[in-house]
């Protein structure tokens, strides 16, 4: 099955990363923004919901989650009146993970087209792992397709690269695929979305997009693979061809396609679709226990600031 873009489409940002790629996102797509974020820096009066946690300056992802889901009726009624939902989640920082589940749930609940874009931490971010594998499950139950952008691959790969580098790669990639959402077909999976460097070879490129794949998945996992080659009209039809021979020789030849746009820079994208595990269900170990057998699993683990005035009993 494949996923499809339904008019009208609302680009929700949670977290200040998650809010400033929807807001390039929305750009792009010709689409409405709605931000969300427990921090007021990252929002403004227009168009987006601040989630107050009070007199905590320090807050859990649990307690961010428990304000936010009393604010879910602000929430439904920004959403109301989408067709589609387009979710952007920086789930190593603490809004994005605190906020995904809750906002997807509410998508799901009015029966929206889901798309979310979920970017994990890297694997040195040891306190951040578990959180977001928490809320990467509950993304990808409530979403019709689910993107994951792999920070950590991308440093595998690049072990030369900075932080803000990875980051770098890993936006400009976001906004190429924006511009083929509309015009491509997305399947109703979970996709791994892996990229590589600007670079004047790109046979390499498509190599290295291919390795930081296999960090992420096993190769018989992969059901379907899109390249998407941006800035095609400056490339050689020769080298168009040998990169489709690439992926045909790697990936089955029938579920393996590329697409060519025209674009300012060269830069190759690879989603593929994916069946089974990928290395993201390791990052909460009680995930391996199955839902019937789990008694908390219709909401994610939540706190409330209740503050109650109870005296201490001796």
């Amino acid at each position: 099955m494949t996923f499809e873009i339904k008019e009208p489409v609302l680009v929700v940002g949670l977290g200040g990363a998650g809010i400033k790629l929807a807001s390039e996102m929305r750009d792009v797509l010709d689409a409405d923004l709605l931000k969300i974020s427990q921090d007021k820096k990252d929002v403004s009066e227009h168009n987006s919901i601040h989630i107050s946690t009070k007199s905590i300056i320090n807050p859990s992802v649990q307690l961010i989650r428990g304000c936010a889901m009393e604010q879910s009726e602000k929430i439904e009624e920004h959403m109301s009146t989408y067709e589609t939902v387009i979710i952007m989640a920086n789930l190593a920082g603490k809004s994005g993970a605190a906020l995904a589940p809750v906002v997807s749930s509410i998508c799901k609940e009015q029966n929206k087209n889901v798309l979310s874009f979920a970017i994990m931490p890297f694997k040195f971010e040891k306190n951040r792992i578990f959180q977001s594998g928490i809320s990467l499950k509950r993304l990808r139950m409530n979403s019709d397709s689910t993107i994951i952008i792999d920070n950590d691959a991308i440093l595998d790969s690049n072990p030369d690269f900075t932080a803000e580098k990875c980051y770098d790669v890993t936006n400009n990639a976001i906004k190429c695929l924006a511009t083929s959402i509309k015009s491509s077909s997305l399947t109703d999976d979970t996709n791994i979305m892996s990229t590589s460097r600007s670079t004047e070879n790109i046979e390499e490129s498509v190599k290295d997009s291919i390795k930081m794949l296999y960090e992420d998945a096993p190769p018989n996992s992969i059901k379907r693979s899109m390249l998407y080659v941006y800035g095609a009209d400056k490339i050689p039809v020769g080298v168009i061809n040998s990169i489709s021979n690439i992926l045909g020789g790697i990936f089955d030849e029938e579920n393996s396609q590329v697409d060519m746009s025209t674009s300012g820079n060269t830069n190759v994208v690879l989603l593929s679709a994916i069946a089974g595990e990928t290395r993201f269900d390791k990052y909460d170990p009680l995930g391996v226990i199955s839902k019937d057998k789990t008694l908390d699993w219709d909401e994610p683990e939540t706190s409330f600031n209740c503050e109650l005035d109870l005296p201490q009993i001796e």
